[in-house]
């Protein structure tokens, strides 16, 4: 059975950070892109950031230069490292399987996500 997960968030300050770990189970990781979006309250869905399978990341204006994307195939982990944060990065923060386009929320291959609150 597949299972995606998100875990590390939590309340953080303007300016503090924090890390978002995703672990994967039961599809080849390695030979997947893997991608980040989130969704804030009363806005729609919102694409963060993806890693290709080569380990090339891709950002969102929104967050380039302050958010960093990683991979780690032999534990099927996918990381975000937020930095900088901004009150307007308070989200659900989602990951999953694919590219923004495959984002399904009753699909098996996202997960049910991890909330970020940035606020003083």
């Amino acid at each position: 059975e597949v299972h995606v997960v998100e875990s590390g968030g939590g309340l953080v300050q303007p300016g503090g950070s924090l890390r978002l770990s995703c672990v994967a189970s039961q599809f080849t990781f390695s030979n997947a892109a893997m991608t980040w979006v989130r969704q804030a309250p009363g806005k729609g869905l919102e694409w963060v950031s993806t890693i290709d399978n080569l380990g090339s990341p891709y950002y969102a204006d929104s967050v380039k230069g302050r958010f960093t994307i990683s991979r780690d195939n032999a534990k099927n982990m996918l990381y975000l490292q937020l930095n900088s944060l901004k009150t307007e990065d308070t989200a659900m923060y989602y990951c999953g399987r694919g590219w923004y386009s495959d984002y399904d929320r009753r699909s098996p291959y996202w997960g049910q996500g991890t909330q970020v609150n940035v606020s003083s």
